[in-house]
């Protein structure tokens, strides 16, 4: 693997958890992203999160006197990079599978993706994703989703930024911050996929889960006030509604057809449905 220097920065926003954190951390080393590719963005977390970040003075990273949410915390990292060709947004509480960064900008690259996302395997680790996915991303190599991605994972190319804006730092968009730069994507005519070539796997949500926990809050976000900023009216959702049951329902066809799999599996019960 030849290293490019300023290809890309992984910017992993993150409040507490520090396990899913740190394991996140060293499985993106494991598959040869360099310590200085990795940018840390401490929305004031109140466990070890400092300490260890203090710890690993190698890893890039910024603390916020206050949790300033997910999307400000996107649009440090890209102001913070400016030399970057990518900005790749993670979520904390993933594994990466193998290259998955470097086969996930490939991919877009390939196939000419302004914002791409990796497959998912999401919920517990109970199959063993290391011997998993290897597999998984043979099977699932060249398959693409376009017309969507997703906020576990998704790098932006720099001219999409210089085109439509940064991620939106709006604290009432909480947990919608990637639909709304989603919708500005769509309107611009950014061609955006979901790929194959790169797969990760997701715990499920645990910082947001944690807050909602804390907080008592059923939504991070105002539903409404998105939907007002977004210009999503009543008509329009039903009608992307039904369009998008019939596309992914073709998807999951495809997908399964020749592997037996699909670019979305989650885990249940000790087994996987497709989605």
């Amino acid at each position: 693997m030849v290293h490019i220097s300023d290809r890309f920065v992984v910017v992993i926003p993150v409040f507490n958890q520090l396990h899913f954190t740190s394991q996140c951390v060293e499985s993106l080393l494991r598959q040869h992203v360099e310590t200085d590719e990795i940018l840390i963005i401490d929305n004031a977390s109140s466990d070890e999160t400092p300490l260890w970040l203090a710890q690993h003075s190698e890893l890039r990273h910024l603390r916020n006197r206050e949790n300033l949410g997910c999307g400000c915390a996107w649009a440090q990292g890209v102001v913070l990079s400016p030399d970057a060709e990518w900005i790749v947004l993670l979520n904390n509480d993933v594994l990466s599978g193998p290259e998955a960064i470097h086969n996930l900008l490939d991919a877009a690259e390939r196939e000419k993706l302004g914002v791409v996302s990796p497959a998912l395997l999401e919920g517990p680790n109970d199959y063993d994703f290391e011997d998993f996915a290897p597999k998984f991303q043979k099977n699932m190599s060249g398959m693409i989703r376009r017309g969507r991605f997703h906020g576990v994972c998704f790098a932006i190319h720099r001219s999409v930024t210089e085109k439509i804006g940064f991620p939106d730092t709006d604290r009432r968009l909480g947990g919608y911050e990637d639909a709304e730069f989603f919708f500005r994507c769509r309107r611009a005519g950014i061609p955006v996929g979901i790929v194959g070539d790169s797969v990760f796997h997701h715990f499920g949500s645990i910082t947001q889960k944690a807050i909602k926990q804390k907080t008592g809050q059923k939504s991070l976000g105002d539903l409404k006030y998105f939907r007002s900023r977004v210009g999503s009216k009543w008509w329009s959702r039903k009608r992307d509604k039904f369009v998008s049951r019939f596309i992914f329902r073709k998807w999951i066809s495809d997908e399964r057809a020749g592997t037996g799999c699909s670019l979305h599996m989650i885990r249940r019960d000790g087994a996987w449905e497709l989605h």
